[in-house]
């Protein structure tokens, strides 16, 4: 199925957007990807610099994480016409202390109502990480990413399944919390599985 021309236009302004490019360390390079008739949408925090470097959403170790997670092979991830990736900030936002800073603020509100009001074919939402969650779940989420993963069947049942981000640094997290990977994961991937086999 071929793209809406006003959704290819939408995209071509997305990555073509300089909007914080003054608060940008190594300047803006907008990576997401959304066809018309995607069915699952991932909505992340923001790309990491490796992403950055080769404006290919999640083409790193917390994609190559997420994509286990999903049990999908890289094809079916890359295929924007069954997934959509929108991050809360589509550009790198440089890095602090503890990691990567938090998305800029202006993508989401200035791309997201135009851009997921296209998606009208979406049947399931993951929202990865706490900031994808605050911008998607809103005032439903718990009071930590920990309290809103495990209300995940109260979320599910409104379309949208949170998720802890996929980084290597979220290992200690994994530990600590065995839960995600013998209930929720296989959960997911049956999800993933039937929504993407949909026509």
């Amino acid at each position: 199925m071929k793209q809406s021309e006003s959704l290819q236009a939408l995209l071509a302004q997305i990555r073509a957007c300089r909007l914080c490019a003054a608060q940008l360390p190594d300047g803006p390079r907008p990576v997401l990807q959304a066809a018309a008739s995607s069915r699952l949408l991932i909505v992340s925090q923001a790309p990491g610099r490796k992403v950055h470097a080769t404006g290919i959403p999640f083409n790193d170790a917390s994609g190559d994480r997420l994509r286990d997670w999903l049990g999908v092979d890289r094809d079916t991830f890359y295929d924007a016409e069954r997934i959509a990736i929108v991050p809360m900030g589509f550009c790198f936002p440089g890095s602090g202390k503890n990691g990567d800073l938090p998305p800029r603020p202006e993508c989401a509100s200035t791309w997201h109502p135009r851009l997921l009001a296209q998606l009208t074919r979406v049947q399931c939402t993951l929202a990865i990480g706490q900031y994808a969650q605050a911008g998607v779940i809103g005032d439903q989420r718990g009071r930590s990413l920990t309290d809103t993963v495990q209300a995940w069947q109260y979320h599910l049942a409104r379309g949208v399944l949170p998720l802890p981000h996929p980084s290597p640094r979220n290992q200690l997290w994994l530990k600590r919390n065995p839960w995600f990977e013998a209930e929720l994961l296989p959960v997911l991937r049956q999800l993933v599985a039937r929504t993407l086999s949909r026509g």
